[in-house]
């Protein structure tokens, strides 16, 4: 199958709330991938690591992690802009020791600055990080999400353009944020087809055979996201969506972030499958 399916965290129907009991559970549903959490800061260590990497080849699931929130590489503060670096880095070492093909993370808050200035900053940063990673010999693939809001940098274009100046990064698309962030765009079967042509035309087949989505539903406003909603409470056209996935025969991870988490994976598992 060429898009894999998987919760973001451990399903919420896992007894056992361990990393491992969260990939075995996964397994058990008939998933695929399950998203690693980092989002608070990366509380595992290498012994853990290579347990839960090893439940996770025992048992065939893709596993990649989620980065710390508390990422801004156009922070106003010095300090700021190399913890962030230096969480990036720490995810992506225990990131290789799990075996994890993907590290996502939100990139930057815009502040008052204009996209390119922060795509610079952006670019700049991540080669630095880049350089230090590819020295180690990790070859773990760095990817700056599309955002939800306005005020945050990263919406498809500045995403991509990373990709393109970085080498060893590409996009986390999550299609929930990129309707947030537009009021309501974003969100047929054709506007979806749209981002998957633009992505794939400006990446090639390193993307196309290796993407990474975030999906759910989402409510919001004026000023972008609010809040994760399941797919069947919003207005996401999901079928759309993986229609628009199965059209381009892209493959990699589908990562499902609604609040009942394993339902909707299954249920966008079901409908991609069901498409024929």
């Amino acid at each position: 199958m060429p898009l894999l399916f998987g919760t973001a965290g451990v399903p919420l129907s896992s007894a056992d709330r361990s990393s491992e009991g969260g990939v075995r559970r996964i397994r058990e549903l008939n998933l695929c991938a399950m998203e690693l959490e980092f989002v608070q800061g990366v509380r595992m260590g290498e012994e853990k690591a290579r347990k839960v990497g090893t439940v996770a080849q025992e048992e065939g699931i893709a596993l990649s992690c989620h980065g710390p929130y508390y990422i801004n590489l156009n922070s106003r503060e010095p300090e700021k802009i190399t913890a962030s670096r230096d969480r990036i880095i720490h995810t992506a070492r225990i990131s290789q020791i799990l075996g994890v093909r993907s590290v996502i993370f939100h990139p930057a808050f815009n502040h008052d600055n204009p996209s390119e200035v922060v795509l610079e900053r952006v670019v700049r940063e991540l080669s630095i990080v880049r350089e230090t990673l590819d020295a180690e010999g990790n070859d773990v693939i760095l990817r700056p999400e599309t955002t939800g809001k306005g005020t945050q940098f990263g919406d498809l274009a500045e995403t991509i353009r990373i990709a393109q100046e970085v080498p060893g990064v590409l996009p986390c698309i999550d299609f929930s944020h990129l309707h947030a962030r537009t009021n309501g765009r974003f969100n047929s079967y054709d506007e979806f087809c749209a981002i998957l042509n633009e992505t794939a035309e400006r990446l090639g087949d390193r993307w196309v055979k290796n993407v990474h989505f975030h999906i759910s539903g989402i409510e919001y406003g004026l000023k972008g996201e609010k809040k994760h909603l399941v797919l069947k409470e919003s207005d996401l056209r999901y079928e759309e969506l993986m229609k628009a996935c199965h059209t381009f025969g892209v493959e990699g991870l589908a990562i499902c972030e609604s609040p009942n988490l394993e339902d909707d994976a299954l249920l966008l598992q079901q409908t991609y499958q069901a498409i024929g």
